[in-house]
């Protein structure tokens, strides 16, 4: 009796786990370069059950019942990489990643992230930052550095390769990077992410463009009422335990 109620608060707890994961994809539908999360459960081990009721020349014997599983709990939340559809805003400053890798951002205490989010824009100072203020990071074509775009008032174009120019004249290429396994890749919030080994790559870069979130709508709109109706399942379970072991407790003992 204690097993099945523990195996039932289990999923419940699971199932909530499941929701709020499911719910901040929905919340980030409109985010640019969002990448779903995905909730991996696994089991609990299994129990064997056993007693000595059994009897054999005139002595009790283990009897072996069978086993029972005390049901799931997270195991781990992943990031799913897959492309989003990638729209024309016909802004300058929109760009996209088509296919692999992310752009590189620096925060002012130099730290670098890496995020899909091309959303863009020129800064007070002429420099392009992110939505934050992060600062985008590029080769400098004439000196091989890794820096600032400085736009300034000009005017911006960008070949598909992330080769920039500033008044037709070629200034920098968009530092885009990739790794050899995103599951090592964290989010950290603000649709950015840190991770080791970064390498540098040339990345297929649409100006004029952006990448939408990769949540499908209609997908997580079903899982998320799928994970409602598995918790209330499990919530009428331990309702149901509860009210035999109160009648177990209080009504079958007395006298």
């Amino acid at each position: 009796m204690i097993r099945s109620f523990y195996s039932a608060v289990s999923g419940m707890i699971t199932q909530e786990a499941k929701q709020d994961v499911i719910t901040n994809n929905l919340a980030n539908v409109s985010t640019v370069g969002f990448k779903e999360d995905i909730l991996a459960v696994k089991p609990f081990n299994e129990v064997l059950l056993q007693n000595y009721d059994k009897v054999e020349g005139g002595k009790n014997v283990r009897n072996i019942i069978g086993s029972i599983n005390l049901g799931s709990g997270v195991d781990s939340v992943n990031t799913g990489f897959t492309q989003g559809t990638i729209e024309s805003t016909g802004i300058s400053t929109d760009f996209a990643i088509d296919g692999r890798g992310f752009f590189t951002v620096q925060r002012a205490d130099g730290n670098e992230f890496y995020t899909r989010d091309g959303h863009f824009h020129v800064n007070i100072d002429g420099i392009l930052v992110d939505d934050s203020g992060n600062e985008v990071i590029a080769r400098d074509l004439q000196t091989g550095n890794l820096g600032q775009i400085n736009v300034g008032e000009g005017k911006m174009t960008s070949d598909y390769y992330g080769n920039i120019s500033i008044d037709g004249v070629p200034r920098y290429k968009i530092y885009t990077v990739d790794f050899g396994d995103y599951n090592n890749l964290t989010k950290i919030g603000d649709n950015l992410y840190t991770g080791a080994n970064p390498q540098e790559y040339n990345a297929v870069v649409r100006q004029n463009s952006l990448e939408k979130s990769n949540v499908n709508v209609v997908n997580a709109m079903s899982d998320l009422l799928t994970t409602m109706r598995s918790f209330e399942t499990d919530q009428k379970a331990v309702q149901s335990i509860d009210e035999t072991l109160d009648k177990l407790i209080n009504e079958v003992g007395k006298v």
